[in-house]
């Protein structure tokens, strides 16, 4: 969450810097280079000025790299105790490098960032505080830095801002449509969750992202979610998954956040079941299209109930639950999770637990090599297991769509003849027909409706009342 943040070292000094040069550029001859900055509904056009670098001081709490910080954990501790140091800033230098989606690589998207920096200079100002702490800008005073350019141009503003203020400012540059670098999904959603967290409404939220309000609650679905799953990662003793873990899986988690409401109103346990294994499989790095097999039919033939024993043959199974949980001091009974649930459950810690094993960054020293390749093992039988049950339910689905092609596309010819009849009756009315290529029309219509009833027929003992109809219309056809 956002949070009132002490000022930088030596902060007096470079405020009286900051305020002498927004002197100079006010009082020189010239035009004055100013930059307008919108925030809360309201402008300021603040002045641009020159600054050292080695001066400025990148923003701890910038959302561009919030979700990121979690890449170390002690070094995300430190950045929250000591923002300031040269630790803490030199780990978000690293951060502000890395590719959102796989901190441990570098950003395409720095770099290129860095070349037109190199070729073109800096075009458009950064913004600073009066303590000299970067608002906008900090990726590219990062390749800045790199490049070893000694200063930077930045746009100051007015002394009298908040971290409210501030984190305002931040978003309204980020989520213009002229932006160069967007954020994270990630980063994008704890956005959200922090101007809510300042008392805006959702629909002032929406308006602000540029999003629908459904949307929103959406995202804010997603991340609740996500922090659920990070905390039943967490085993004793050991870290759990990361913010991190979670970007590349947008559109799994939308997709599975409209599942799970067009279901849990029909069957709470259906969707609790369902949420559980798309959860699993995303985990798993299943693929967008593969995910979407894991619906009410994978479970109407049963391939989740193989997957528990199958993938984690070892997952202790939860104890039995009452039928009921009374919720304290209402003396209202409410329904208890199935054990179906339970197991679905169970199955997804387990995974969660191992996956943190797995990803963790001193998992092979805290918790030895063993346990970490026991935990890689966990997820390669469930990715097995799993790859089955999604193998079972695509050759199911295609099997369903060719028993349901030949019915769907004479639906549509239904649908078409119907069409046909209005559209005859206007020609006829306007005398615009041309009776001949409609013949033609109907001698081929002849010629289908031989062809599929000749199939339509073939080894029916006891045909229907349309299969009937139609091999008898052509017998007849057949004796004239």
């Amino acid at each position: 969450m956002m949070r009132e943040l002490p000022p930088p070292p030596q902060a007096d000094e470079l405020s009286e810097l900051i305020k002498k040069k927004v002197a100079e550029a006010q009082t020189a001859g010239g035009t004055r280079e100013t930059v307008t900055v919108d925030w809360n509904e309201q402008k300021a056009h603040v002045d641009v000025i020159d600054l050292p670098l080695s001066k400025l001081y990148f923003n701890p709490s910038t959302h561009r790299i919030r979700a990121q910080r979690s890449h170390d954990a002690a070094r995300d501790a430190e950045l929250d105790q000591n923002p300031w140091s040269a630790e803490s800033q030199d780990y978000l230098r690293f951060l502000l490098q890395a590719s959102p989606t796989d901190t441990h690589l570098r950003d395409v998207d720095f770099d290129a960032l860095k070349e037109s920096l190199e070729e073109f200079g800096q075009n458009d100002p950064g913004l600073v505080t009066h303590d000299g702490i970067l608002v906008n800008g900090n990726t590219r005073a990062a390749a800045l830095r790199e490049l070893r350019v000694q200063s930077m141009r930045v746009g100051v503003l007015p002394e009298s801002f908040t971290w409210a203020d501030i984190n305002a400012v931040e978003l309204s540059l980020q989520l213009r449509k002229d932006h160069r670098r967007d954020y994270s999904y990630i980063n994008r959603i704890i956005a959200m969750e922090e101007q809510a967290a300042l008392g805006r409404t959702p629909e002032q939220i929406a308006k602000e992202f540029r999003i629908q309000v459904r949307t929103y609650h959406q995202e804010r679905w997603i991340l609740s979610t996500i922090r659920e799953l990070i905390k039943r990662s967490q085993s004793a003793g050991g870290d759990g998954l990361r913010l991190v873990d979670w970007e590349g899986a947008q559109e799994r988690l939308k997709e599975l956040q409209r599942l799970y409401v067009k279901l849990e109103t029909l069957d709470r346990d259906q969707a609790e079941i369902l949420k559980e294994l798309r959860l699993a499989a995303i985990l798993l790095n299943f693929s967008k299209t593969d995910v979407r097999y894991i619906n009410e039919d994978f479970l109407k033939e049963g391939l989740e109930q193989g997957l528990v024993a199958a993938a984690l043959g070892t997952v202790e199974r939860p104890e039995a639950k009452p039928a009921g949980v009374m919720i304290p001091g209402l003396g209202v009974e409410v329904p208890a999770a199935s054990s179906a649930v339970a197991d679905m459950k169970a199955l997804n810690d387990s995974l969660l637990r191992a996956s943190a094993v797995v990803r963790g960054k001193n998992a092979g020293v805290d918790l030895g090599n063993e346990a970490k390749e026991q935990a890689q093992s966990i997820l390669d039988n469930a990715k097995r297991s799993f790859d089955e049950a999604i193998e079972a339910a695509g050759r199911s689905a295609r099997l369903r769509k060719r028993k349901q092609l030949a019915p769907a596309r004479l639906a549509e010819a239904c649908a078409s003849i119907d069409q046909c009849v209005s559209d005859l009756v206007q020609a006829r009315t306007s005398r615009s027909l041309d009776e001949e290529a409609f013949d033609d029309a109907v001698v081929k219509l002849r010629g289908s409706l031989l062809k599929l009833a000749q199939q339509a027929g073939r080894g029916l003992d006891d045909p229907g009342d349309g299969v009937a109809w139609l091999v008898e219309a052509v017998a007849k056809e057949g004796q004239q």
